[in-house]
């Protein structure tokens, strides 16, 4: 059997305070989130500064003769994609904690060494160091969703999900606004990687005091909260499980995960890096105009997320449908309503600044349904696997994040054609329309038998001992 049919227990008495241990975790990997997205994208905008012939100050250098742009913001995934695996291993067997903030610390000094590389090695440099934050922020997406599932309740999970994912999200917007307004300064672009560079070292600082790697390690914790959440979360806290390689890679709602992040992952990272391009190129925006309408869908994205989430908790608390139908219905809400908006967007002739501004809200907001589909679905499948799963899940996606920003290339290298951008949008829309239907047909919330090796060997040594005792019955009839 690839699935354990378990009787969903009734929520567990909550505790009485209000806010508890695992809300200071939960903001802890919000604010890790937001960081290391605010490196991530920040190049996004950046890289329209770098490259551009009259800098607000001339004491500021540009590059207008790099004609690599799309490599160089597809080049952290090169070194991002295969080593989360062995982070999800490691975050299982050692904690993730301490992964997390050594990396925190070395991307942010990477991420200040980006200016002076660009200066002395030219576009080489800044691949270089994009490089080195792509394999050192491998860590990130295991660990986070590996304390998730240590510190999340069963009918937390889903508000859970999107608080912190919404880090990314938030990140994201910040990052643009705040990029974009530093590069019009007489910072210059520069100054984005330096700021962004030593917040990181500083709230790296403070994840190591505060944070930990289960309810079970943390002094401070009450012994309510703490049965609170390991009551439900179908995590084994007591004992390393070994990793059942072939089950898992063999399992279908593991590949429709999969599938699903493939969408997500190529749909959110093609609109992130080359919205900016579109907002340059085809509407003719300034840089600060670029950075505020590229970062509106992202807050929106945000507090509709925090809305939703716990709509999809309600659902699953009150049993209005199982949690797998759940699932479906927020991860097809990630998909059809993407793709509706890049549909629109790609057939459009009137570049009304309001149409398309609300176009790309909806093609790119929308997409946080996900967090209450397919992201927390790797919770529900494997909680005692999850970091490892979520290491499997999210290095194959981002070979599609990777794929994404040279995808434009694809069609073409002049950004000022419209026909190039329709390619694209229609391309992006069924990614995400063929991904969803996939998810929709093999997704399942159930957890998985190979979850826990010893019920599953508990199980097979009881149908040996049932299969014996009814040989020797037929032994004795004869």
């Amino acid at each position: 059997m690839s699935e354990v049919k378990v009787k969903i227990q009734d929520e567990p008495p909550k505790p009485r305070k209000l806010i508890g241990v695992r809300h200071l975790q939960f903001v802890l990997l919000f604010l890790s989130l937001l960081i290391y997205f605010g490196m991530r994208i920040s190049l996004s905008v950046a890289i329209i500064s770098m490259t551009d012939d009259q800098p607000p100050d001339s004491t500021i250098p540009t590059y207008p003769e790099w004609d690599n742009t799309d490599t160089i913001l597809s080049s952290f995934f090169w070194s991002y994609t295969i080593p989360q695996v062995f982070a999800g291993q490691l975050s299982e067997y050692f904690g993730p904690k301490w992964f997390l903030v050594s990396t925190m610390v070395l991307t942010s000094l990477v991420n200040i060494a980006i200016p002076p590389m660009a200066a002395l090695m030219g576009s080489t440099g800044v691949i270089i160091c994009r490089l080195l934050q792509g394999l050192l922020q491998s860590v990130l997406y295991p660990s986070v969703h590996h304390l998730i599932s240590r510190w999340s309740p069963l009918y937390e999970r889903s508000r859970v999900a999107n608080f912190v994912y919404g880090g990314e999200v938030l990140g994201t917007a910040v990052s643009m606004l705040l990029t974009g307004v530093i590069c019009g300064s007489s910072w210059g672009w520069p100054g984005s990687f330096y700021a962004y560079g030593g917040v990181g070292v500083g709230f790296a600082m403070v994840f190591a005091y505060l944070a930990e790697n289960s309810p079970s390690c943390h002094k401070g914790i009450t012994e309510e909260e703490r049965d609170y959440i390991e009551s439900s979360n179908s995590v084994n806290v007591e004992k390393k499980i070994p990793t059942p390689w072939w089950p898992l890679v063999t399992s279908l709602p593991v590949w429709a995960i999969i599938v699903a992040g493939i969408a997500q992952c190529f749909g959110s990272f093609a609109l992130v890096t080359e919205i900016p391009g579109y907002m340059d190129n085809i509407m003719n925006y300034d840089i600060n105009s670029n950075s505020q309408l590229s970062a509106l869908p992202y807050v929106i994205q945000f507090f509709l997320g925090l809305a939703v989430s716990p709509l999809a908790d309600l659902i699953a608390k009150r049993k209005l449908v199982t949690i797998s139908t759940s699932r479906k219905i927020f991860n097809s809400l990630a998909s059809v309503l993407p793709a509706s908006g890049l549909i629109y967007l790609a057939f459009l002739t009137n570049y009304d600044k309001t149409l398309v501004t609300v176009l790309l809200i909806i093609a790119i907001s929308t997409s946080t349904f996900a967090s209450s589909g397919y992201l927390i679905n790797v919770v529900d499948v494997a909680p005692n696997h999850s970091g490892t799963l979520f290491g499997i899940v999210n290095g194959i996606n981002n070979v599609f994040s990777m794929l994404a920003p040279l995808s434009v290339s694809f069609f073409g290298t002049n950004k000022k054609d419209p026909i190039l951008w329709r390619n694209f949008f229609l391309l992006s829309a069924g990614i995400y329309l063929g991904c969803g239907l996939f998810y929709c047909l093999f997704a399942s919330a159930e957890v998985q038998s190979w979850n826990d090796l010893e019920e599953e060997e508990s199980d097979k040594t009881t149908i040996e001992k049932t299969d014996l005792s009814t040989v020797k019955m037929t032994n004795k009839v004869v």
